[in-house]
């Protein structure tokens, strides 16, 4: 049998950091070429009126983000847990908080016999931890820790912000690509300029219909790289990756849930078992994350 190479969670932190960060260049990359290529040959007036929607993009992004918590807990039909019901919910996420430095989130209860949990907010301050009631019911104390750690690293990496500014790029990508395709079926453009940037406009149309089509796939590897940041810094805080291992375990032999599709990104693990190829799920497979845990 291959020796498992052991995989220290520092080092596996600092990978998925700079991972993450490179590909949102790769995203950054594509808008300014694709910008750069369209406004070589286009008036004016489409710029004008793209510069509208690129700013109702913005706010509707920002507006979904500052709400991103009630949003969220609205979609799933989650309720703010009862201390005294789940009083064991309560000590642990307190005791994690004070071991990753965080102030205590508001802990909801979504009622569901499969187990999984997310976290949201736009900071710490207003951050929410939601699990799920088959979390709650069959996961053993290790376990949850496990999985509640993992919830609040996403909130400590301010994950919520850095996957919403990725967002933002990729559907502006998508709108400059949708708006300039579209203006490309009305012509009244002066002849020669059209002639003098062929070139360009072949350019341009390519990077219009393959653009939003590579940053989704960018932004889903950045999802998967901060999924496995989070699972690594789980076993910063409790220095016990096994807890972690024993819950995805559990989670393999669960059934899908019915959730938004919107919201499904935000779990811990996916909620709906996704049987599509990796390069398009937003989640790291659950063998994957199980081995390297337990390199670690």
């Amino acid at each position: 049998m291959k020796e498992i190479k052991h995989i220290d969670f520092r080092d596996q932190i600092a990978r998925n950091k700079r991972n993450s960060f490179f590909l949102s260049l790769v995203v950054f990359a594509v808008l300014i070429a694709l910008g750069y290529t369209i406004g070589q040959f286009v008036r004016a007036d489409f710029f004008g009126f793209m510069i509208i929607w690129i700013i109702f993009s913005i706010g509707y992004i920002w507006v979904s983000y500052y709400f991103s918590a009630n949003i969220s807990l609205v979609a799933v039909g989650a309720k703010k847990a009862d201390p005294k019901q789940y009083r064991q919910l309560y000590n642990i996420v307190e005791g994690l908080s004070i071991a990753s430095g965080l102030p205590m989130p508001k802990i909801y209860i979504m009622q569901d016999p499969q187990i999984n949990a997310f976290a949201s907010g736009r900071d710490a301050k207003n951050a929410v931890v939601c699990v799920t009631t088959g979390a709650v019911e069959k996961l053993n104390k290790d376990e949850l820790e496990g999985v509640l750690a993992h919830e609040l690293t996403h909130i400590k990496n301010y994950d919520i912000r850095f996957v919403t500014l990725v967002a933002v790029m990729v559907g502006l990508i998508s709108i400059v690509s949708e708006i300039f395709l579209r203006s490309l079926w009305y012509g009244n453009r002066d002849n020669d300029r059209k002639n003098n940037n062929a070139i360009l406009l072949v350019i341009g149309i390519a990077l219009a219909i393959i653009a939003p089509i590579v940053v989704k796939l960018v932004q889903l590897a950045i999802s998967r790289r901060r999924e496995f940041m989070a699972d690594a810094g789980s076993v910063e805080i409790t220095r016990y990756p096994k807890g972690l291992i024993e819950a995805l375990k559990k989670i393999k032999g669960d059934k899908p849930m019915k959730v938004n599709q919107a919201v499904a990104p935000l779990f811990f693990s996916d909620p709906t078992k996704s049987r599509i190829i990796s390069l398009f799920q937003t989640h790291p497979p659950l063998d994957e994350r199980i081995r390297i845990l337990e390199a670690m």
